[in-house]
């Protein structure tokens, strides 16, 4: 005899014990007195009595379960004990997720980098961001190359073509512990060579961590010398223009009732819009009564009227002052951390970040876009920006803001 759907459905719980509905070839509901309803099936292997559990009722349905029995009917045939081989599969799956991508990863960095345990760590935030949600659960021996490209391929499409390039770097590090730790053969990582564009880095040499960044804020409040230059200086990392673009300002181009800074981007050949937070306005307020009557803000101090701007070369030389020198931080590196902390760390949409450095960004429709387009958001980026800046210099425990959508 067999069983059916709604005799199953129908069947209801013994108060005194469990007890079995058969259906066919050793297979049977066990019924029990909580009312819960197991499919199982008894069978016989090299003379011993076996149970092998098929599956729990409703989820598992009369048919699966029936397929789930045929196949172990094969098994036993062929002189598989169902038991045992469903035992192992459950060992290896097991044995596979302590080899997912993510564990060997965060065991990577735990062993090899340094701050790992810090959440802001950089190494880490793009590998939460960028790889763990598609290939953190998967095996790391069971990763291809084409997986990890359209991980890639993603940051890509952000628009931080540098950052894939970055997180490509970290993966190939997370095969190399795998290697060596013999979880793989080898690393996978090499055969993306030429899959990504080029970066277009500058080349110039930027802080990009934020440990280090407040390390470097709080060096830049102790520096010694002329109003300009240390206005200047306090003032590059908050707004992040090019350093030529910071020295030549014009008191004429500032905005104070707008909070704005407008001004033509020569390399571009655009207008640009720099939304001025707190904390900018009170550092031009400071040094208007000194250099207002001229043209530039940074003048040079050996033009008492004003009327040319701080030499190329003071920013430089002051970082270089703080023991920063050209090969660990220079002046245009300000751009480079606030992309990377801005995109990395606070999770702000990369199309908001290159339109405030003054990049080429277009819409979907390849049209470039305007210079206010997106000021609201820009503004309360940049307020957010000096805010967050301020938190890591103070050495408070900086809070990651939401991503604006």
């Amino acid at each position: 005899m067999t069983i059916s759907d709604t005799a199953i459905k129908a069947a209801k719980p013994r108060p005194d014990k469990p007890y079995k509905l058969p259906d066919e070839k050793g297979m049977y509901v066990y019924i029990h007195t909580n009312g819960s309803k197991y499919f199982r099936l008894d069978y016989r292997f090299e003379g011993k009595r076996k149970t092998l559990a098929l599956g729990v009722y409703p989820e598992t349905t009369l048919k699966d379960a029936r397929e789930k029995r045929e196949i172990a009917r094969k098994q036993i045939t062929d002189g598989i004990d169902p038991s045992e081989n469903k035992k192992a599969i459950k060992e290896s799956r097991a044995e596979s997720a302590a080899n997912s991508f993510e564990i060997v990863a965060r065991e990577w960095g735990a062993k090899k980098v340094n701050d790992w345990d810090d959440k802001n760590n950089r190494s880490k935030r793009m590998l939460e961001r960028n790889i763990f949600p598609w290939l953190g659960n998967k095996p790391i021996t069971d990763i291809l190359p084409k997986d990890i490209l359209a991980c890639l391929r993603r940051v890509e499409d952000r628009g931080t073509i540098e950052t894939a390039h970055r997180t490509l770097q970290i993966c190939g590090q997370v095969f190399r512990y795998a290697v060596a730790t013999s979880r793989v053969d080898r690393d996978i990582t090499p055969d993306l060579r030429g899959a990504l564009p080029p970066a277009k880095g500058e080349h110039f040499a930027a802080i990009t961590e934020p440990k280090q960044a407040a390390e470097l804020l709080r060096a830049i409040d102790s520096y010694q010398g002329s109003l300009s230059a240390i206005s200047a200086l306090k003032l590059a990392p908050m707004v992040f223009v090019r350093p030529g673009e910071l020295r030549a300002a014009e008191w004429k181009h500032i905005d104070f009732d707008a909070r704005e800074w407008r001004y033509f981007v020569t390399k571009t050949k655009t207008e640009h819009i720099v939304p001025l937070s707190t904390q900018a306005i009170a550092i031009l307020l400071e040094l208007h009564p000194l250099t207002g009557h001229g043209r530039f803000i940074f003048a040079s101090e050996r033009t008492p009227r004003g009327d040319r701007c701080m030499s190329e070369n003071t920013l430089n030389a002051a970082l270089k002052r703080l023991g920063y020198g050209k090969d660990v931080m220079t002046a245009h590196g300000f751009r480079a951390m606030a992309r990377t902390i801005l995109d990395e760390v606070l999770g702000i949409r990369p199309d908001f970040i290159e339109h405030q450095l003054a990049h080429a960004v277009r819409d979907a429709n390849g049209r470039a876009y305007n210079r206010t387009s997106h000021l609201a958001e820009r503004h309360k980026m940049m307020q957010s920006w000096s805010d967050y800046l301020d938190n890591l210099k103070n050495g408070a425990q900086v809070i990651e803001l939401k991503k604006m959508v």
